[in-house]
């Protein structure tokens, strides 16, 4: 069966959904979701963050693959929003390109900071919902037009990795 799938998708891909999830060993979405080859296009980075070179990824799966759904998924104790938080609370600094890695979450743990509760969660689900914000509203007409039109949708979701619960929270 495996040879037959692999030989069918050599002609072509056709995902029915875009993942944007971070680069984390332990969060695999074709995993997480029992899913096989072809059925899933996935970036992956550092805190599901959407630089350019994500961003022309994700514009690449709707306009020329058809896919009708994006999700973006941040997850439970996330290093790089460990990494922004600290920068946030103690002015830490990282080696090499690190620093300027995690610069786009820093917005999302300064806006959470003096919300009661966990703050790293607050931060994790913020940055999520920060990015799904960017895709739906300020992003290409490659994806806003589809969103217009009702042929892609965005959505935010939260991965815990204790319980292997997803939780899609921004729909």
């Amino acid at each position: 069966m495996a040879t037959e799938r692999r030989l069918e998708i050599a002609q072509g891909q056709a995902p029915f959904a875009a993942y944007v999830t971070c680069s984390d060993s332990r969060v695999s979405p074709e995993i997480l979701f029992g899913r096989g080859l072809g059925e899933l296009f996935i970036i992956r980075n550092a805190d599901n963050t959407v630089d350019t070179v994500a961003l022309g990824s994700i514009e690449y799966a709707v306009a020329e693959l058809g896919v009708p759904l994006i999700v973006v998924m941040g997850h439970e104790s996330c290093g790089a929003v460990k990494a922004a938080k600290a920068v946030v609370e103690e002015n830490a600094t990282f080696p090499g390109s690190i620093g300027r890695m995690i610069e786009p979450i820093i917005p999302a743990v300064l806006e959470v900071r003096d919300r009661e509760g966990d703050m790293l969660d607050h931060a994790i689900r913020n940055n999520v919902s920060r990015v799904v914000h960017q895709l739906r509203t300020t992003t290409d007409p490659l994806l806003l037009d589809p969103q217009k039109t009702g042929k892609l949708k965005v959505v935010g979701a939260h991965y815990n990795l204790g319980s292997g619960a997803v939780d899609f929270f921004d729909r």
